[in-house]
């Protein structure tokens, strides 16, 4: 299995709220980040929490965001970062989004 994103790449989360045992922060959903690693792939923990295989793994990757974008009154510094670990089902190419 390979990773469908390289370290450097823009990225979107999926702006989705399904129910159930989702392990994607609602705070990230419909950010864009830039992934700064690739952590291997992993057992898909949603399908996990529900006693099932987690097959197939699915790649993990460290996305950084910048703070301000994911909370509207954030009021620190503009270099400030957050760091989220994110599968790969939740991501979106965002290489063509504007900044």
């Amino acid at each position: 299995m390979s990773a469908r994103f390289a370290v450097g790449a823009r990225v979107s989360v999926r702006a989705a709220f399904p129910p159930g045992h989702v392990r994607t922060p609602f705070f990230i959903r419909g950010k864009t980040g830039v992934v700064t690693a690739i952590l291997g792939p992993y057992h898909n923990p949603e399908e996990l929490a529900y006693g099932r295989s987690g097959e197939p793994a699915l790649p993990l990757y460290r996305v950084s965001f910048h703070t301000a974008d994911l909370w509207r009154d954030y009021d620190g510094s503009t270099k400030d970062s957050t760091v989220v670990d994110v599968y790969e089902n939740w991501l979106d190419d965002a290489s063509g989004e504007k900044n």
